[in-house]
Protein backbone atom coordinates (compact mmCIF):
# COMPACT_ATOMS: atom_id res chain seq x y z
CA UNK A 1 0.00 0.00 0.00
CA UNK A 2 1.58 3.24 -0.96
CA UNK A 3 1.45 6.19 1.34
CA UNK A 4 -1.10 8.15 0.37
CA UNK A 5 -3.38 5.56 0.24
CA UNK A 6 -2.77 4.51 4.10
CA UNK A 7 -2.90 8.22 5.21
CA UNK A 8 -6.83 8.01 3.39
CA UNK A 9 -7.67 4.86 5.22
CA UNK A 10 -6.48 6.48 8.43
CA UNK A 11 -8.59 8.99 7.78
CA UNK A 12 -10.95 6.79 7.12
CA UNK A 13 -10.29 4.76 10.36
CA UNK A 14 -9.97 8.12 12.10
CA UNK A 15 -13.72 8.86 11.06
CA UNK A 16 -15.46 6.05 12.20
CA UNK A 17 -13.78 6.19 15.55
CA UNK A 18 -15.53 9.07 15.50
CA UNK A 19 -18.66 7.85 14.91
CA UNK A 20 -17.78 5.32 17.37
CA UNK A 21 -17.41 7.78 20.08
CA UNK A 22 -20.58 9.58 19.18
CA UNK A 23 -22.66 6.37 19.85
CA UNK A 24 -20.62 5.55 22.66
CA UNK A 25 -20.72 8.96 24.48
CA UNK A 26 -24.48 9.45 23.64
CA UNK A 27 -25.71 8.59 26.83
CA UNK A 28 -23.50 12.03 28.19
CA UNK A 29 -25.52 14.33 26.86
CA UNK A 30 -28.94 12.33 27.01
CA UNK A 31 -28.99 10.22 30.24
CA UNK A 32 -30.48 12.65 32.22
CA UNK A 33 -32.71 14.35 30.07
CA UNK A 34 -34.37 10.03 29.58
CA UNK A 35 -34.08 9.43 32.90
CA UNK A 36 -36.23 11.95 34.24
CA UNK A 37 -38.53 11.57 31.02
CA UNK A 38 -38.35 14.82 29.62
CA UNK A 39 -37.73 13.45 26.58
CA UNK A 40 -38.32 9.33 25.06
CA UNK A 41 -34.35 8.48 24.23
CA UNK A 42 -35.44 8.47 20.41
CA UNK A 43 -36.80 11.93 20.89
CA UNK A 44 -33.24 12.25 22.95
CA UNK A 45 -30.94 10.92 20.65
CA UNK A 46 -31.91 13.82 17.98
CA UNK A 47 -32.05 16.64 20.34
CA UNK A 48 -28.17 15.57 21.23
CA UNK A 49 -27.27 15.22 17.54
CA UNK A 50 -28.57 18.19 16.40
CA UNK A 51 -26.30 20.34 18.97
CA UNK A 52 -23.62 17.71 18.73
CA UNK A 53 -23.21 19.39 15.17
CA UNK A 54 -24.32 22.99 15.98
CA UNK A 55 -20.95 22.93 18.13
CA UNK A 56 -18.99 23.50 14.78
CA UNK A 57 -20.35 26.98 14.56
CA UNK A 58 -18.96 27.57 17.85
CA UNK A 59 -15.57 26.55 18.92
CA UNK A 60 -12.02 27.05 17.00
CA UNK A 61 -10.02 24.17 16.82
CA UNK A 62 -7.16 24.37 20.07
CA UNK A 63 -8.24 20.56 20.99
CA UNK A 64 -7.69 19.37 17.52
CA UNK A 65 -4.12 21.17 17.95
CA UNK A 66 -3.42 19.75 21.19
CA UNK A 67 -4.29 16.03 20.53
CA UNK A 68 -2.65 16.30 17.11
CA UNK A 69 0.59 17.04 19.24
CA UNK A 70 0.33 14.67 21.88
CA UNK A 71 3.14 12.23 20.11
CA UNK A 72 6.17 14.30 18.24
CA UNK A 73 5.55 13.94 14.57
CA UNK A 74 8.11 14.34 12.13
CA UNK A 75 6.75 16.01 8.77
CA UNK A 76 6.74 13.26 5.42
CA UNK A 77 7.81 10.06 8.35
CA UNK A 78 5.58 8.35 6.50
CA UNK A 79 5.92 5.08 9.47
CA UNK A 80 4.10 7.83 11.43
CA UNK A 81 0.79 6.94 9.59
CA UNK A 82 1.15 3.46 11.11
CA UNK A 83 1.77 5.32 14.82
CA UNK A 84 -1.44 7.13 14.22
CA UNK A 85 -3.16 4.06 12.98
CA UNK A 86 -2.35 1.33 15.47
CA UNK A 87 -3.10 4.44 18.63
CA UNK A 88 -6.64 4.29 16.17
CA UNK A 89 -6.91 0.80 16.78
CA UNK A 90 -6.00 0.85 20.91
CA UNK A 91 -8.81 3.52 21.13
CA UNK A 92 -11.77 1.63 18.90
CA UNK A 93 -11.15 -1.93 20.45
CA UNK A 94 -11.21 -0.49 24.17
CA UNK A 95 -14.16 2.20 23.41
CA UNK A 96 -15.94 -1.05 22.08
CA UNK A 97 -15.93 -3.76 25.02
CA UNK A 98 -16.75 -0.60 27.17
CA UNK A 99 -19.52 -0.43 25.17
CA UNK A 100 -20.41 -3.76 25.15
CA UNK A 101 -20.36 -4.06 28.79
CA UNK A 102 -22.30 -0.54 29.58
CA UNK A 103 -19.14 1.20 31.36
CA UNK A 104 -19.01 4.70 30.61
CA UNK A 105 -15.61 5.03 29.84
CA UNK A 106 -13.50 7.66 28.41
CA UNK A 107 -13.44 7.88 24.34
CA UNK A 108 -10.86 10.65 24.81
CA UNK A 109 -8.54 8.99 27.10
CA UNK A 110 -8.94 5.57 25.23
CA UNK A 111 -7.16 7.60 21.75
CA UNK A 112 -4.25 9.52 24.13
CA UNK A 113 -3.47 6.13 25.58
CA UNK A 114 -3.41 4.30 21.85
CA UNK A 115 -1.61 7.23 20.16
CA UNK A 116 0.69 7.19 23.04
CA UNK A 117 1.16 3.36 23.27
CA UNK A 118 1.84 3.15 19.71
CA UNK A 119 4.37 5.84 19.55
CA UNK A 120 6.51 4.37 22.50
CA UNK A 121 6.24 1.07 20.65
CA UNK A 122 7.25 3.12 17.82
CA UNK A 123 10.39 5.17 19.03
CA UNK A 124 10.53 4.96 22.96
CA UNK A 125 9.12 7.40 25.35
CA UNK A 126 11.25 10.69 23.83
CA UNK A 127 8.00 10.27 21.20
CA UNK A 128 5.35 12.10 23.87
CA UNK A 129 5.09 15.35 24.36
CA UNK A 130 4.92 16.01 27.30
CA UNK A 131 3.72 19.82 27.61
CA UNK A 132 0.84 18.38 25.86
CA UNK A 133 0.52 15.42 27.41
CA UNK A 134 0.58 16.39 30.94
CA UNK A 135 -2.56 18.85 31.33
CA UNK A 136 -4.64 16.27 29.39
CA UNK A 137 -3.47 13.78 32.38
CA UNK A 138 -3.90 16.61 35.13
CA UNK A 139 -7.57 16.93 34.05
CA UNK A 140 -8.57 13.10 34.73
CA UNK A 141 -9.10 14.52 38.04
CA UNK A 142 -9.85 17.67 37.35
CA UNK A 143 -12.70 17.25 35.01
CA UNK A 144 -14.97 15.75 36.83
CA UNK A 145 -13.82 17.43 40.16
CA UNK A 146 -14.93 20.76 38.69
CA UNK A 147 -18.06 19.15 37.61
CA UNK A 148 -18.87 17.37 41.05
CA UNK A 149 -18.46 20.30 42.78
CA UNK A 150 -19.65 22.86 40.43
CA UNK A 151 -23.09 20.16 40.21
CA UNK A 152 -23.27 20.49 43.83
CA UNK A 153 -23.74 24.58 44.04
CA UNK A 154 -25.72 24.55 40.87
CA UNK A 155 -27.92 22.11 43.11
CA UNK A 156 -27.91 24.43 46.71
CA UNK A 157 -28.66 27.40 44.48
CA UNK A 158 -31.46 26.38 42.74
CA UNK A 159 -32.87 24.99 46.06
CA UNK A 160 -32.26 28.12 47.46
CA UNK A 161 -33.92 30.06 44.45
CA UNK A 162 -36.74 28.38 44.01
CA UNK A 163 -37.46 27.31 48.10
CA UNK A 164 -40.78 28.61 48.20
CA UNK A 165 -42.46 27.09 44.67
CA UNK A 166 -44.35 24.21 44.96
CA UNK A 167 -42.61 20.67 43.73
CA UNK A 168 -45.07 20.50 40.76
CA UNK A 169 -44.02 23.88 39.78
CA UNK A 170 -40.71 23.43 40.38
CA UNK A 171 -40.76 20.02 37.89
CA UNK A 172 -42.22 21.63 35.46
CA UNK A 173 -39.67 24.77 34.97
CA UNK A 174 -37.45 22.19 35.21
CA UNK A 175 -38.40 19.96 32.23
CA UNK A 176 -38.17 22.89 30.09
CA UNK A 177 -34.56 23.82 31.14
CA UNK A 178 -33.39 20.38 31.03
CA UNK A 179 -33.96 20.48 27.50
CA UNK A 180 -31.86 23.54 27.26
CA UNK A 181 -28.98 22.21 29.86
CA UNK A 182 -29.14 19.28 27.39
CA UNK A 183 -28.27 21.25 24.18
CA UNK A 184 -25.78 23.01 26.26
CA UNK A 185 -24.01 19.84 27.04
CA UNK A 186 -24.30 18.52 23.80
CA UNK A 187 -23.02 21.67 21.87
CA UNK A 188 -20.05 20.85 24.64
CA UNK A 189 -19.79 17.83 23.86
CA UNK A 190 -19.43 17.79 19.81
CA UNK A 191 -17.02 20.67 20.58
CA UNK A 192 -14.35 18.60 22.80
CA UNK A 193 -15.05 15.16 20.89
CA UNK A 194 -15.05 16.05 17.36
CA UNK A 195 -11.84 18.34 17.80
CA UNK A 196 -9.77 14.82 18.61
CA UNK A 197 -10.84 13.03 15.54
CA UNK A 198 -9.79 16.50 13.56
CA UNK A 199 -6.45 16.24 15.75
CA UNK A 200 -5.94 12.75 14.46
CA UNK A 201 -6.22 13.50 11.12
CA UNK A 202 -4.23 16.63 11.35
CA UNK A 203 -1.47 14.66 12.20
CA UNK A 204 -1.91 11.77 9.74
CA UNK A 205 -1.58 14.54 7.44
CA UNK A 206 1.29 15.73 8.66
CA UNK A 207 3.12 12.35 8.70
CA UNK A 208 1.94 11.26 5.43
CA UNK A 209 3.10 15.02 3.56
CA UNK A 210 -0.09 16.23 2.96
CA UNK A 211 0.68 19.08 5.67
CA UNK A 212 3.77 21.20 6.79
CA UNK A 213 5.16 19.95 10.68
CA UNK A 214 3.92 23.52 11.28
CA UNK A 215 0.95 23.55 9.63
CA UNK A 216 -1.71 26.04 11.87
CA UNK A 217 -4.94 24.55 10.38
CA UNK A 218 -6.61 22.04 8.55
CA UNK A 219 -8.77 21.67 5.50
CA UNK A 220 -12.19 22.69 6.23
CA UNK A 221 -13.16 19.14 4.81
CA UNK A 222 -11.62 17.86 8.01
CA UNK A 223 -13.74 19.69 10.29
CA UNK A 224 -17.17 19.36 8.72
CA UNK A 225 -16.39 15.51 8.02
CA UNK A 226 -15.41 15.62 12.00
CA UNK A 227 -17.89 16.87 13.76
CA UNK A 228 -20.66 15.00 11.03
CA UNK A 229 -19.11 11.72 11.79
CA UNK A 230 -19.41 12.68 15.89
CA UNK A 231 -23.43 13.62 15.12
CA UNK A 232 -23.97 11.04 12.96
CA UNK A 233 -22.89 8.24 15.87
CA UNK A 234 -24.91 10.21 18.69
CA UNK A 235 -27.27 9.34 16.32
CA UNK A 236 -27.17 5.63 16.29
CA UNK A 237 -27.33 6.48 20.27
CA UNK A 238 -26.32 4.21 23.32
CA UNK A 239 -28.86 2.96 25.01
CA UNK A 240 -26.49 0.24 27.56
CA UNK A 241 -24.44 3.14 28.83
CA UNK A 242 -27.59 5.45 28.93
CA UNK A 243 -28.92 2.75 31.74
CA UNK A 244 -25.76 3.17 33.27
CA UNK A 245 -25.31 6.98 33.42
CA UNK A 246 -29.02 8.01 33.82
CA UNK A 247 -30.75 5.54 36.31
CA UNK A 248 -27.68 3.09 37.91
CA UNK A 249 -25.71 6.19 39.31
CA UNK A 250 -28.62 7.81 41.34
CA UNK A 251 -32.27 8.72 40.59
CA UNK A 252 -32.53 12.19 39.18
CA UNK A 253 -35.85 14.23 38.83
CA UNK A 254 -35.45 17.14 35.95
CA UNK A 255 -34.23 19.77 38.58
CA UNK A 256 -31.60 17.33 39.49
CA UNK A 257 -31.04 16.49 35.73
CA UNK A 258 -30.63 19.99 34.53
CA UNK A 259 -28.07 20.95 37.17
CA UNK A 260 -25.82 18.38 36.21
CA UNK A 261 -26.16 18.76 32.69
CA UNK A 262 -25.49 22.66 32.97
CA UNK A 263 -22.36 22.10 35.02
CA UNK A 264 -20.51 19.83 32.90
CA UNK A 265 -21.81 22.47 30.18
CA UNK A 266 -19.77 24.81 32.01
CA UNK A 267 -16.96 22.31 32.55
CA UNK A 268 -16.55 21.51 28.95
CA UNK A 269 -16.90 25.01 27.50
CA UNK A 270 -13.90 26.53 29.96
CA UNK A 271 -11.53 23.01 29.19
CA UNK A 272 -12.62 23.44 25.19
CA UNK A 273 -11.32 27.11 25.98
CA UNK A 274 -8.33 25.91 27.19
CA UNK A 275 -7.83 23.44 24.44
CA UNK A 276 -7.54 20.87 26.84
CA UNK A 277 -8.80 17.67 25.65
CA UNK A 278 -11.04 16.09 28.57
CA UNK A 279 -13.70 12.98 29.02
CA UNK A 280 -17.03 14.42 28.87
CA UNK A 281 -17.61 10.67 30.58
CA UNK A 282 -15.62 12.10 33.87
CA UNK A 283 -17.25 15.17 33.73
CA UNK A 284 -20.88 14.20 33.81
CA UNK A 285 -20.72 11.78 35.75
CA UNK A 286 -18.79 13.42 38.57
CA UNK A 287 -21.53 16.29 38.09
CA UNK A 288 -24.34 13.26 38.60
CA UNK A 289 -22.66 12.74 41.59
CA UNK A 290 -22.34 15.87 42.69
CA UNK A 291 -26.09 16.59 42.17
CA UNK A 292 -27.00 13.43 43.65
CA UNK A 293 -24.73 14.28 46.74
CA UNK A 294 -27.05 17.08 47.77
CA UNK A 295 -30.45 15.73 47.01
CA UNK A 296 -29.35 12.17 48.97
CA UNK A 297 -26.25 11.29 49.58
CA UNK A 298 -27.94 7.89 50.65
CA UNK A 299 -29.23 7.33 47.15
CA UNK A 300 -25.67 7.48 45.35
CA UNK A 301 -24.86 3.92 43.61
CA UNK A 302 -21.49 3.67 44.91
CA UNK A 303 -21.09 0.39 43.51
CA UNK A 304 -21.83 1.24 39.88
CA UNK A 305 -19.69 4.42 40.63
CA UNK A 306 -16.58 2.59 41.56
CA UNK A 307 -17.54 0.09 38.26
CA UNK A 308 -16.94 3.39 36.70
CA UNK A 309 -14.15 4.66 38.48
CA UNK A 310 -11.91 1.49 37.72
CA UNK A 311 -12.89 1.47 33.62
CA UNK A 312 -11.23 5.06 33.94
CA UNK A 313 -8.23 4.04 35.70
CA UNK A 314 -7.91 1.06 33.11
CA UNK A 315 -8.46 3.16 30.18
CA UNK A 316 -5.55 4.76 29.22
CA UNK A 317 -2.57 1.45 29.94
CA UNK A 318 -5.05 -0.61 28.29
CA UNK A 319 -5.75 1.07 25.07
CA UNK A 320 -1.94 2.28 25.24
CA UNK A 321 -1.12 -1.71 25.19
CA UNK A 322 -3.49 -2.46 21.86
CA UNK A 323 -1.80 0.46 20.70
CA UNK A 324 1.18 -1.16 21.07
CA UNK A 325 1.06 -4.54 20.30
CA UNK A 326 -0.75 -3.44 16.93
CA UNK A 327 2.35 -0.83 16.05
CA UNK A 328 5.05 -4.14 16.96
CA UNK A 329 2.91 -6.42 14.59
CA UNK A 330 2.60 -3.79 12.30
CA UNK A 331 6.66 -3.89 12.62
CA UNK A 332 7.21 -7.54 12.47
CA UNK A 333 5.05 -7.56 9.46
CA UNK A 334 8.02 -5.03 7.75
CA UNK A 335 4.97 -2.45 6.78
CA UNK A 336 7.07 0.15 6.54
Amino acid sequence: MNATSLVYLTVAIALLFDVINGFHDAANSIATVVSTRVLSPRLAVLWATIFNFVALFVFHQGVANTIAKIITIKGSDHAFVWVVLAGLMGAIVWNLLTWWWGLPSSSSHALIGGLSGAGVAYSGFRVLNTSKLYPTLEFILIAPLIGLLLGAFIMFLVYWIFRSMRPRKVDSVFRVGQLISAAAYSIGHGGNDAQKTIGVIWAVMIAGGMLPADSGHVPYWVIVASYGAMAGGTALGGQRIIKTMGMGITSLKPVGGFCANLAGAITLFGATYLKIPVSTTHTITGAIVGVGSVTKLRGIRWGVASRIVWAWIFTIPLSGLVGAGTMLAAKSLHAF
